[in-house]
């Protein structure tokens, strides 16, 4: 079943596709009545719990194609360099995923500077690991002054696309809500019901213990990681060699492969978790989502490192392991997102042109093949393992590229073929997703910020590791832990007066808000301003 539906989004952009829809065989027309009316008033809640229920398969808006085939062309067709065409995404995609664009963008033209200071640290000073005291202080500055300004970059975007004074909707219950039928005292609705206190012990008494669990199995496996580590470092000092010296770099690119596969299946596993919590709304369900995931692949990416650089103390061997796994993840994350997606949406589109050429010859393909053909496409499933994955480079650079400082030149390089992959996956192996109006990136803000508050701690630590910095304190390891204490702390205040004086909002942005709020409110005065009628009695 087909319809032309047109809507329009927070921005007052048209978002008209023509919308599919796949119902159940044994759905009634009364249901389906009530289900183009759902749509047409924008109530998506309502469409995803019919989906929940199997009467409604599938939604989803077609692509357009000629203005497909001009987004492609300005978009990754040309090998350019130069700034994306975020206005053309944010009008056939939505601002959701326009945002995700231009951050990504915004972050690998900001990690350039940290990419030119470490290119010449790597050809001219290889050799000496110690000297990264100046680099570790760059790499403070950087962190701190990276996310305040990609706050003023959002709101500038958001307030072009008319979504930065969005307020936040009004949330209906999500479509996985179960609960004992009762009455919404907000709205008067019948809805399901599910207590608080039950939810908090789901979370409390199994989510947490099930999260320390496998922080716990994380950690034993870095301990084999170390152990592996250990032997092969033992089989080249017994035979030298070619061989051997290959050898070393095998337990690092195993244990890379291996955190890869503990991420993913940890994933389905905080998904269960977190659909078994039954929260009530989509916001609540995201954040813990969110919360569950990054602790768990901060542990699992990082830990080794920090056991590596604060136990053992062994820069070289740090380098080494930051090397691989930064390079392993990245070999892997291109294969699984790039490459393997091409490959499929490839030998999915040639069965079916193959099958429609039989019957069609060399006609235009027909509508409903069109439709078809779509309808088997892959589902997007948002932003999120989108922003998962800049979290975690952001983390290697800002934590410890001071060490290894290629970080930087690996993660521009990755973001590089991200872009032209994640463009080509939005426009020709998933469905066309419904536009999602945002102001900003959301809860992920939060998490490039506590990861930045982390590299400030991380960064002073290494610097007080350096030989340069030990040298000025030879008789006290008590006055140089106060000293690295001290700047620590005189770094983080920095960091919240920079917060403070750097608004997140541009100064003409704001006065431009502020002009819109008074012109509503005349225009608000005259409407509703009663005519003003003067009695006046006399009396005698």
């Amino acid at each position: 079943m087909q319809m032309d539906l047109r809507a329009s989004d927070a921005g007052g952009a048209a978002f008209a596709p023509l919308v599919v829809l796949e119902l159940a065989t044994h759905a009634k027309e009364e249901a389906v009545t009530w289900l183009l009316g759902r749509i047409r008033d924008d109530e998506r809640n309502g469409v995803r719990r019919l989906q929940s229920h199997s009467i409604l398969v599938q939604v989803f808006p077609l692509h357009d194609k000629e203005e497909l085939k001009r987004l492609s062309f300005s978009w990754y067709r040309r090998i350019k360099l130069s700034f994306q065409p975020l206005d053309d995404i944010r009008h056939y995609f939505g601002e959701g995923l326009a945002l995700y664009f231009g951050f990504l963008e915004y972050f690998t033209f900001a990690l350039v500077p940290m990419a030119l200071v470490g290119i010449p640290y790597y050809l001219f000073d290889w050799e000496n690991y110690d000297k990264y005291v100046l680099i570790a202080v760059f790499n403070l500055v950087w962190s701190t002054v990276f996310l305040e300004v990609w706050k003023r970059c959002s709101a500038t975007l958001a307030y072009g696309w008319g979504t930065l004074s969005r307020k936040m909707a009004f949330e209906e219950p999500r479509p996985g809500f179960h609960g004992v039928l009762g009455l919404n005292p907000v709205t008067g609705r019948e809805e399901p019901i599910y207590p608080n206190a039950k939810r908090q012990l789901r979370i409390y008494l199994v989510s947490v213990p099930f999260v320390l669990l496998c922080l716990y199995l994380s950690l034993h496996v870095m301990m084999i990681y170390f152990s592996m580590e250990v032997w092969a470092l033992s089989a080249y000092e017994a035979e030298p060699g070619v061989l051997s010296s290959v050898l070393l770099f095998v337990p690092s690119i195993v244990y890379a492969v291996v955190i890869e596969a503990m991420n993913l299946a940890y994933r389905y596993a905080a998904e269960f978790l977190t659909d078994w919590e039954n929260h009530r709304l989509e916001s609540s369900y995201q954040n813990h989502l969110v919360l569950k995931v990054l602790v768990f692949n901060f542990v699992n990416c990082f830990a080794s490192l920090f056991y590596i650089a604060f136990v053992m103390q062994d820069m070289v061997l740090l380098r080494q392991s930051l090397a691989t796994l930064l390079i392993t993840s990245q070999i892997l994350n291109q294969i699984m997102e790039a490459f393997l997606p091409y490959w499929l949406q490839r030998r999915r589109n040639k069965k079916a042109h193959r099958r429609v050429w039989r019957v069609m010859g060399d006609k235009e393909l027909p509508f409903r093949e069109q439709v078809q053909l779509e309808a088997d496409m892959s589902t997007y499933l948002g932003t999120f393992d989108d922003y998962l994955e800049q979290f975690l480079l952001f983390g290697y650079v800002s934590l410890f590229s001071c060490v290894y400082p290629l970080a930087a030149v690996l993660v521009v390089l990755n973001n590089v073929t991200e872009v032209y992959s994640d463009a080509f996956k939005m426009c020709h192996v998933f469905k066309r997703p419904f536009s999602v109006p945002a102001a900003n990136i959301g809860v992920w803000q939060l998490a490039f910020e506590t990861m930045s508050v982390i590299a400030v701690v991380t960064n002073c630590a290494l610097i007080g590791l350096s030989p340069q910095v030990q040298a000025y304190f030879p008789e006290s390891d008590t006055h140089l832990i106060l000293m690295v204490v001290s700047v620590e702390h005189v770094l983080l205040a920095f960091k919240c007066i920079l917060a403070f004086v750097i608004p997140d909002v541009p100064k003409q942005i704001q006065i431009k808000l502020a002009h819109l709020e008074f012109e509503s409110l005349e225009a608000l005065k005259k409407k509703v301003s009663p005519s003003v009628c003067v009695c006046v009695c006399v009396c005698v």
